[in-house]
């Protein structure tokens, strides 16, 4: 199973929301709406991924929580 949680290569491709968020400069409240509509449309994003990769149960939980995790990124 370990070689079906890679993550989502659009996860890769792209700044992670952290970064987003700082690159513009965002803080506040401003900020906290921003990274919580990143984290929401990488959630749906990740999911749509896992679909699309034929992967169910615990191992989609795992991957989306790995792929929304890189994609969001480290706090700030």
């Amino acid at each position: 199973m370990a070689f079906l949680l890679p993550v989502a290569s659009w996860a890769a491709d792209g700044p992670s929301c952290t970064a987003s968020a700082t690159e513009k400069k965002l803080s506040g409240a401003a900020k906290t709406s921003f990274m919580k509509k990143c984290e929401k449309d990488a959630t749906a994003a990740c999911d749509a991924a896992a679909v699309e990769k034929k992967i169910f149960g615990a191992a989609k939980n795992s991957f989306t929580k790995k792929c929304v995790k890189d994609a969001v990124g480290a706090p700030a």
